[in-house]
């Protein structure tokens, strides 16, 4: 199965109302290359009119209840009445900042996928579990512990940014990044069998114009979750040149 190449920005807490002239670059600049899906995921306050330009929007969480009394959060329902057609769950900046476990980022990527949303699970280990050599191991726990228990391989993608690669300029080897996305692959075909050929497997970390193509090209990677760089169409096409050339 060829999967298309699927490249997302992740615009973290930045952008207000004016920040939508660079959304609607993106997405015009995105739909002019095949062979590459691309989404943008602003805060919340942008899901709407983001979403109103055309193009693939996203949260960057969201609840795992679909209502209650959760002052300050917001549903995945929400999120899909807002226009979002993905969310991301399990981000290292929730995980690490927010104490997520497996089994927060698991319940909330089940309501995300009962909701109607396609999924952006989020896995990656930080510089000291590299160090000692136990990155995949790690991450592997991390899969095994948040992949939702019954989900349509489709809408499923899992994104390996390794914690010390965040915004650091700081990126792993390619052979690295090969072989932890080979690993997860491997560990996903044991569970869900052959549905796996639709999983996409995105790399995350200091992702840029100058080595989108080097990263892209290694062995099961089928994409970007792109942070910084995503927030200017200027920093952000060259990574969708570099996808859809692969595509």
């Amino acid at each position: 199965m060829v999967r298309r190449k699927y490249v997302v920005g992740n615009w973290k807490m930045n952008g207000l109302r004016s920040a939508l002239a660079e959304a609607e670059a993106i997405f015009a600049g995105a739909r002019a290359r095949e062979r590459v899906d691309v989404a943008l995921c602003p805060p919340f306050t942008l899901i709407g009119p983001m979403a109103a330009l055309g193009g693939a929007t996203g949260g960057q969480d969201c609840h795992a209840e679909a209502a209650g009394a959760f002052t300050g959060s917001v549903s995945a329902p929400m999120l899909a009445d807002a226009g979002a057609a993905l969310v991301i769950v399990g981000h290292s900046e929730r995980r690490e900042g927010c104490a997520e476990r497996d089994s927060d980022v698991k319940a909330k990527a089940e309501a995300a996928l009962a909701a109607g949303l396609s999924v952006i699970l989020c896995v990656g280990e930080p510089l000291a579990v590299r160090e000692s050599g136990g990155a995949i191991d790690y991450v592997l726990a991390q899969v095994q512990g948040s992949l939702p228990g019954d989900f349509d391989a489709a809408r499923l993608s899992i994104a390996y940014e390794p914690i010390w690669a965040i915004g650091t300029g700081r990126v792993p080897t390619i052979k690295d990044v090969a072989a932890m996305h080979g690993a997860i692959r491997a560990a996903l075909s044991e569970r869900i069998g052959a549905s796996v050929a639709a999983v996409r497997l995105l790399y995350g970390g200091s992702v840029n114009g100058d080595n989108a193509a080097e990263l892209l090209g290694a062995g099961d990677v089928d994409g970007a979750l792109v942070g910084g760089a995503s927030l200017t169409a200027a920093k952000f096409l060259p990574i969708v040149e570099a996808a859809a050339e692969l595509g």
